[in-house]
């Protein structure tokens, strides 16, 4: 769609086109996510896209009884997001130690 008066699109769309197209590159990796609503946060694998919607293997999120489950995540309500490309830093394991690993 573009603007008739200027025949530019909408930057929404662009964006949103720009992050399909970044995630979908980036299927099989592990993605940092952080999103407007509940649960928040989510740290997993990318197992592809539906549309404009991210597949995600979740192994980590804010609430522990939400994790191990695919999750379908809107790319408009992601508000942060990290993906491991193999050449920046990795994305933490993070599980709870037990005492006897931190001891």
């Amino acid at each position: 769609m573009t603007n008739q008066k200027n025949g530019l699109r909408p930057v929404n769309d662009t964006r949103e086109e720009a992050l399909v197209f970044y995630f979908e590159k980036h299927i099989g990796r592990r993605a940092f996510i952080l999103t407007e609503a509940f649960p928040f946060m989510f740290i997993g694998k990318i197992k592809g896209l539906l549309g404009d919607i991210v597949i995600l293997d979740v192994q980590t999120t804010s609430v522990p009884a939400l994790e191990g489950k695919v999750w379908n995540i809107h790319i408009d309500s992601i508000e942060v997001f990290y993906i491991e490309t193999g050449t920046g830093a990795k994305i933490p394991h993070l599980k709870e130690h037990s005492d006897e690993e931190s001891a």
